[in-house]
């Protein structure tokens, strides 16, 4: 069996940071930094991206929402911790990142995850859930609740909260969640959040 940290091991070498950012920006891929992607957005420091992505524990054939999938980096990430059984949607307000996105991930041979515009009035793609994971880039000011409503019984939601990577795991019953926060870090705010 293989473990989660063999499994994200696999994940990053499979998708490359640099396939996911504009070509006068590839040389910095390995800049353990975030990096300007245009329209004020970035793409996520990559230490902060694995610690995301561990504690989503992502799982074989699950469904997975990428809420502010950017250049598509992370959408492909979690498209290969999924595998082929599963599926990862990813959704993101700025058109030209969408079509940033869209062909970035047309590129790295997972056809089970797609992006697309988010929609401006609701936060996530709650037609499209429930989800037995949400990964959140960026920082929203409280608990996204709709978020939270969007996960299935024992699905995960990370997200940083007011500087605080938070990471919700939702009960069986309504309203029974368990909130952990795992340290301090820095995103663009989060539209609606």
């Amino acid at each position: 069996m293989v473990t989660p940290e063999a499994a994200l091991e696999a994940a990053f070498a499979a998708q490359p940071r640099e396939r996911f950012l504009p070509p006068g920006l590839r040389h910095a891929a390995v800049t353990d930094g975030p990096l300007d992607i245009g329209h004020g957005q970035t793409n996520s420091q990559p230490r902060t991206v694995r610690a995301m992505l561990a504690l989503l524990d992502v799982r074989e054939g699950q469904r997975v929402l990428d809420v502010g999938s950017g250049s598509g980096w992370t959408t492909a990430l979690l498209a290969e911790l999924v595998g082929a059984t599963g599926s990862v949607l990813g959704v993101e307000l700025v058109p030209e990142l969408v079509a940033l996105g869209t062909a970035d991930l047309a590129e790295a041979g997972v056809p089970w995850a797609a992006i697309r515009a988010a929609d401006p009035d609701r936060l996530g793609a709650p037609g499209d859930g429930p989800f037995d994971r949400v990964l959140v880039s960026a920082m929203a000011t409280r608990l996204p609740e709709a978020l939270v409503e969007q996960l299935t019984p024992g699905g995960v939601l990370v997200v940083p909260v007011a500087g605080v990577m938070t990471r919700v795991s939702r009960g069986p019953g309504p309203g029974d969640v368990e909130v952990t926060e795992h340290g301090h870090y820095r995103f663009v705010p989060l539209v609606g959040g």
